[in-house]
């Protein structure tokens, strides 16, 4: 059974049509699955306008609210996924110290994709979690 979570802290994505959270229920546990996160605090305004690293930090410390409505953190991810405006690619120095700022040596996985736009032309980068699996309590 899927279960959505609405975060405080973060915008409500299902007036756009999707959820930001959802838990979905099995034997062994539940599966927490967040979307992909921007850097949008919950009123919708822009944090850290043209500033790639800003954005960065931002948009995981809105997946970190997300994991934390569903009571999990960002140390049980193990993978992102990082989707980076094309035009940004060139900053991976900016997008490492990001990394490193939030996670310091215990780092996540990560896959980075250059993509030619994200959902709004302010948007620099997205980052999705990998599913954190939680079990029985």
């Amino acid at each position: 059974m899927r279960n959505i979570h609405v975060p405080a802290g973060i915008f409500d994505g299902r007036k756009f049509g999707f959820a930001q959270v959802t838990v979905v229920t099995h034997p062994f546990g539940a599966a927490v699955h967040v979307s992909g996160q921007v850097a949008w605090d919950a009123d919708q305004n822009i944090v850290g306008p043209g500033d790639i690293g800003l954005q960065l930090e931002k948009a995981i410390e809105n997946v970190a609210t997300a994991l934390a409505s569903a009571g999990a953190s960002l140390d049980q991810v193990g993978a992102l996924t990082i989707y980076i405006k094309q035009s940004h690619m060139h900053e991976g120095k900016a997008i490492s110290s990001a990394l490193k700022k939030v996670f310091g040596d215990n780092l996540p996985c990560s896959t980075w994709i250059g993509v030619t736009s994200l959902a709004r032309d302010e948007f620099l980068v997205e980052v999705e979690p990998s599913v954190v699996f939680l079990g029985h309590a």
